[in-house]
């Protein structure tokens, strides 16, 4: 079995640098998806309440325990909280139902997913709510500032349901803003991040800060697919780009490895994804090799600044220019 590297997170906790992300894993196969996934060494999942499928990813996770595969000491369960919870009596009961939802008594990390607070959406009408108040087209902003969510966040780690607390998709100013009034500071910034998106200020100031970083999304244009972004198509994937093919043959490896391993030879933890058993065990070897300076120089080189996680991006709207 693979030996993953761990990052010392700010909160004292240990948490893996290399994990498995739950975005997009269909309801269908997510339980089957995770149990292979721990068979096959990963002990960092990273879901969210929006991602629509922790109740089969708890089935696998309880699969895998009750057959000892392993512990859940073991593992590092990671969620996030979305953006209609933001206000101060819905973040507690949101977590409780996501930790019910997984099986769990608590979250390892809980993120803030999106700096932007929508109308609340009581479970029992809709769940997960998606971005929509009316679950088709309107877009209705709550008056929940990230002080109160924060503060909020910070009472799940009082009570216990969640040993660490972060921030996803965050910008820079926000962050200092955040800080100010922190009584714990996030465990971890996570955000989109490959060689077409390199953000190498934001990285900076977090690890100035002492906030760890994680990337998604580490594939760039290949994550999107399905979503046939006209800017994703008309750029080469980094999966068949020359300057990643060049150098994944030159070590040896995959593409897809270079590319995990130019984040995780810098510090990051990322978050690769995949149902096909080759390519789970080949993610999860990436910190195996070094790349070296003039590699990394040149795969940091191709950054076009070049986002694909923007709600403006999957619908039309004026209300939520949230990376502006």
């Amino acid at each position: 079995m693979v030996n993953i590297p761990t990052i010392k997170l700010n909160s004292g906790y240990d948490m893996p640098q290399v994990g498995f992300g739950l975005w997009k894993v269909d309801n269908a196969i997510a339980a089957d998806t995770v149990y292979n996934a721990i068979k096959t060494g990963y002990r960092l999942f990273d879901g969210a309440a929006d991602y629509g499928n922790e109740v089969e990813v708890g089935k696998g996770v309880a699969r895998a325990i009750q057959d000892g595969l392993v512990k859940r000491e073991e593992l590092f369960l990671v969620s996030k909280l979305w953006n209609t919870d933001h206000k101060a009596e819905h973040v507690e009961k949101m977590a409780r139902k996501q930790l019910a939802d997984l099986g769990i008594d608590y979250f390892d990390l809980y993120f803030i997913h999106f700096p932007v607070a929508l109308e609340h959406v009581d479970p029992s009408v809709r769940y997960p709510p998606g971005w929509f108040y009316d679950g088709v087209s309107e877009i209705r902003r709550s008056d929940a500032t990230i002080q109160e969510t924060w503060t909020a966040m910070e009472g799940l780690v009082e009570k216990g349901l969640a040993r660490s607390i972060g921030i996803s998709n965050f910008q820079g100013q926000l962050i200092y803003d955040l800080l100010r009034h922190a009584k714990i500071v996030p465990a971890t910034l996570q955000v989109e991040h490959h060689p077409y998106l390199v953000q190498p200020n934001l990285i900076r100031l977090a690890k100035n800060e002492g906030i760890t970083v994680t990337a998604y999304s580490s594939f760039g244009p290949t994550s999107f697919d399905e979503f046939d972004f006209p800017h994703a198509k008309a750029l080469t994937p980094l999966l068949k780009h020359d300057v990643i093919t060049e150098i994944a043959n030159k070590h040896g490896k995959a593409p897809s490895q270079v590319l995990l391993r130019w984040a995780t030879q810098r510090g990051l933890a990322v978050i690769p994804k995949t149902s096909r058993q080759e390519i789970l065990v080949q993610n999860l070897d990436c910190t195996s090799f070094d790349l070296s300076d003039e590699d990394l120089a040149k795969i940091s080189g191709l950054d076009i600044n070049t986002r694909f996680n923007a709600p403006t991006n999957y619908f039309t709207t004026e209300k939520l220019w949230i990376f502006a």
